[in-house]
């Protein structure tokens, strides 16, 4: 059975940078994408990044575009994001999970493994 965990939130002043991993075990992780998917209080779920099955392609959604950078690490089943500069608007539970075989999706629906996600906080 695959398996998500998420790793590196906290707090951070805003302008400040977090890495974020997720390790995956059980599966075969390098033949799925990946993305990142954030919560805020009283919010909807929502996209943040996602990046293909060998690494080749990502795609994010239009607010952390510049300031956010997913990657992966197939030989260690980890993902990471990135996070820079980072606003108080960026305060969330973030969860990665694991997508389809093909393609870079932004919808949660075809996302079928989720962690148990990571808080972060950026104060102002």
């Amino acid at each position: 059975q695959v398996q998500l965990v998420e790793s590196g939130g906290g707090l951070v002043q805003a302008g400040g940078s977090l890495r974020l991993s997720c390790a995956a075990s059980g599966g075969t992780f390098s033949t799925y994408s990946m993305g990142w998917f954030r919560q805020a209080p009283g919010k909807e779920r929502e996209f943040v990044a996602a990046i293909i099955n060998n690494g080749d392609s990502t795609r994010y959604t239009d607010s952390v575009k510049g300031r956010f950078t997913i990657s992966r690490d197939n030989a260690k089943n980890t993902v990471y994001l990135q996070m820079n500069s980072l606003k108080p608007d960026d305060t969330a539970i973030y969860y990665c999970a694991r997508g389809p075989r093909f393609g870079i999706l932004s919808y949660s629906s075809v996302y079928s493994v989720w962690g148990q996600g990571t808080q972060v906080t950026v104060s102002s």
